[in-house]
């Protein structure tokens, strides 16, 4: 098969281990800069022109789309669909994960555990807003933000009211969420790939830092997970519609606590600390279903 890998960087290693990955399974592997993509919208005949050349012979797509192009990025991935092309994660799965107020939502309403969330916009809410969460500390969480960026812990009533009305004032939209004490600044990411629970670490944060995530200094090791853990994680990409996907789950005292469904989930970390070649995992799931889109 020839597959494209949509990535913007080919000097990423989760670009890198899927072309390689695929490579040792005799496929024809190439990268596009879904951001050099023109769409060409036609009827009946969708097509899709890369360096001023219409992209042919590709049989399937595997979408590393980042969050700041979400957008452009998952209108690429649509066109690809329309052309009978096989894409590892759906255009719309991939839009509707990276909505981050719609994905709780939806997984609210499938009864899967997540920390108390609130959707604030009206400053004059803040005291009440604290008290459903829980009270102080607080996360305040931007919107629009990932890999931990705009992540704040308010550990008093004064500090969370006025980093939310901070970020009010600016017209910026925020979560405040509950926080998971017995959490100690670690999470679990369970890796799914076809509703398939393939490697799973627990991430713990820097010391004095309780975001867990690996680029700002937090650690990973293996972890087996539980049964809740393993069904709360499945049933979250599910629900999503994502059959590729990084659950990041708390452990609480009520159980798994969901935070997010990453539909882009980095493999240096997953395969480094299970030693699973999780990028050989996702190239046999597109040999197993490529042939889907073409009915």
């Amino acid at each position: 098969m020839k597959i494209a890998v949509l990535s913007r960087n080919p000097s990423l290693y989760s670009t890198k281990r899927l072309i390689e990955a695929g490579q040792q399974r005799g496929h024809n592997m190439i990268i596009l800069d879904h951001l050099k993509c023109v769409l060409i919208i036609e009827q009946g005949k969708p097509k899709i022109l890369y360096n001023g050349k219409k992209i042919t012979g590709v049989d399937a797509v595997i979408p590393r789309i980042g969050a700041s192009v979400t957008f452009y990025g998952a209108a690429v991935v649509r066109q690809f669909e329309q052309m009978k092309i096989f894409s590892s994660v759906e255009s719309q799965a991939l839009v509707r994960s990276r909505d981050k107020l719609r994905s709780l939502q939806l997984l609210a309403k499938a009864g899967i555990g997540m920390p108390k969330t609130a959707f604030v916009s009206f400053p004059k809410d803040i005291d009440s807003v604290l008290s459903q969460v829980g009270g102080t500390p607080v996360v305040i969480k931007l919107l629009e933000g990932t890999q931990g960026i705009g992540v704040i812990l308010a550990e008093t009533r004064n500090s969370a009211k006025s980093v939310i009305e901070a970020f009010l004032g600016v017209e910026v939209n925020i979560l405040v969420q509950e926080f998971i004490k017995e959490a100690q600044g670690a999470d679990i990411r369970a890796f799914i790939v076809d509703g398939q629970i393939v490697g799973a670490m627990k991430r713990q944060g820097a010391s004095g830092n309780f975001r867990s995530n690996l680029h700002l200094g937090g650690t990973a090791s293996i972890i087996e997970l539980t049964q809740q853990e393993r069904a709360t994680a499945i049933k979250a990409a599910k629900k999503l519609g994502l059959a590729i996907a990084g659950v990041d789950m708390l452990q609480s005292n009520r159980g798994p606590l969901v935070m997010e469904v990453n539909s882009s989930p980095g493999l240096e970390g997953i395969e480094g600390a299970t030693k699973v070649d999780i990028a050989g995992k996702i190239i046999e799931y597109i040999e197993r279903n490529e042939y889907t889109a073409r009915e």
